[in-house]
């Protein structure tokens, strides 16, 4: 059997974190595990949802690889996690992270 990709999470727009983190909260059982002022993390039982800024990230779904650099040069998030940017063949936004804790 093959070994599959690990998705990381999946980042949602929002122009005010505070009001859809609350939605979220009301509407199902997850949990906060991120906030500050410019985005969250809110943990499911099997995905995580980030809620970003439409300023600061596009709305995109993150995959864990194993050596990211062979992907590109990535750059490196706030919490220390390495990423890279990219399109797939229909033009969706992906996200290719390094999480060695994950992985």
């Amino acid at each position: 059997m093959k070994i599959l990709n690990k998705i990381d999470h999946i980042a949602l727009q929002t122009t005010c974190l505070s009001s859809t983190i609350r939605w979220y909260e009301e509407n199902f059982f997850c949990e906060v595990i991120f906030r500050d002022k410019n985005w969250a993390l809110i943990r499911f039982e099997n995905i995580n949802i980030a809620l970003v800024r439409p300023c600061d990230h596009p709305p995109h779904i993150s995959f864990v690889v194993n050596n990211i650099n062979k992907y590109g040069i990535p750059g490196v998030h706030r919490d220390g996690v390495q990423f890279i940017y990219e399109k797939d063949n229909a033009g969706n936004v992906i996200e290719l992270i390094d999480r060695p804790s994950v992985n």
